[in-house]
């Protein structure tokens, strides 16, 4: 018979895969997305000192939307880059976490992209 196909096991799969090649330093951080059925997150890191620089989610409490749609992951986007960009980072790796380009990411990184998050 056939194995069922385990999708958290194979983002992991293609997470460990990806990771390999993309990296942040303290001048161009990874800015790394995480997406649960009702959240998302998002994170700037600096790899070589392992320190998290911004971090911003759905859960945060002045957030308006939900974080399971596209509409939360926009605010999310914009979010994060208004704090990086206060912190004075402008330029990034862009870290997708193993999950296809589309959707919630994609909206994620647009949304980056147009609040001046250059990757």
């Amino acid at each position: 018979m056939f194995k069922k196909v385990d999708k958290k096991a194979s983002r992991e799969k293609r997470h460990l895969r990806v990771r390999k090649k993309v990296f942040g330093t303290a001048e161009r951080p990874r800015l790394s997305v995480f997406k649960s059925e009702k959240n998302i997150y998002a994170q700037v890191i600096d790899d070589i000192n392992g320190v998290t620089l911004v971090a911003a989610s759905s859960l945060e409490k002045d957030f308006a939307a939900k974080g399971g749609n596209k509409e939360g992951a926009k605010l999310v986007g914009e979010l994060v880059a208004k704090k990086a960009i206060e912190k004075g980072i402008d330029v990034v790796v862009f870290d997708r976490g193993g999950y296809i380009y589309h959707g919630r990411i994609q909206e994620l990184a647009q949304a980056a992209r147009e609040a001046g998050l250059k990757f």
